[in-house]
């Protein structure tokens, strides 16, 4: 009876260097993604015990998520789609009297006494759920953010014709030259005076 062979050996001399081809090609083909997030700049700590001013309820936007992603816009049920449009009407109302400190000369809206007084004085306060979706919670500020920036853009238009948000863009690159980051220092300061961004966070709910 005849005995077998030994098997053939295989060859894993090359296993190494295509283990490590493979690597390369997923680590140059895969894509990372990122969470989304907002940038926001805190106030600086303040230590100085000064009295809160009184804000007129009227002065106040409100706005609350539920858990379920349903929008509460000064207790009126809210399709997402309409709050860019009701912050804008908000901000830019203008309901102090004619001849008074707080007249919004530049103001477009109805003027309606119940309504903000000044866009210095509008504030919008967002309350949410702590079971609010993450997605909802960024869509509800980037329509509000949309609101400020819709109005800034106006006003930009009429005093510098062009966008406000171009020319923020342009004061923010570090290739933007020091002589023209001074001129658009002065007029990005003054718009953002015009329509102040005056957004506040409530203390999160829950039970919603």
């Amino acid at each position: 009876m005849s005995r077998r062979g030994a098997p053939p050996e295989v060859n894993a001399g090359s296993m190494a260097d295509i283990a490590f081809l493979l690597l390369i090609f997923f680590l140059v083909t895969t894509t990372i993604e990122t969470d989304a997030g907002l940038d926001r700049m805190l106030p600086p700590i303040d230590d100085s015990q000064v009295t809160p001013p009184v804000i007129k309820e009227k002065n106040i936007f409100a706005v609350t998520i539920n858990k379920s992603g349903q929008l509460l816009v000064e207790e009126e049920l809210t399709d997402i789609t309409k709050l860019k449009e009701k912050a804008v009407a908000f901000l830019d109302n203008g309901g102090s009297a004619s001849g008074t400190p707080e007249f919004c000369s530049y103001c477009k809206g109805k003027r309606d006494e119940k309504s903000s007084d000044n866009p210095t004085k509008a504030i919008i306060s967002l309350k949410n759920d702590r079971e609010t979706q993450y997605g909802v919670y960024i869509t509800v500020q980037n329509e509000i953010v949309a609101a400020y920036n819709e109005l800034r853009n106006r006003e930009s238009q009429r005093l510098y014709k062009r966008d406000f948000t171009d020319m923020e863009a342009e004061y923010l690159n570090p290739e933007t030259s020091d002589e023209a980051k001074e001129v658009l220092k002065k007029r990005v300061k003054n718009i953002q005076t015009l329509f102040p961004q005056k957004f506040s966070e409530a203390e999160t709910s829950s039970g919603n």
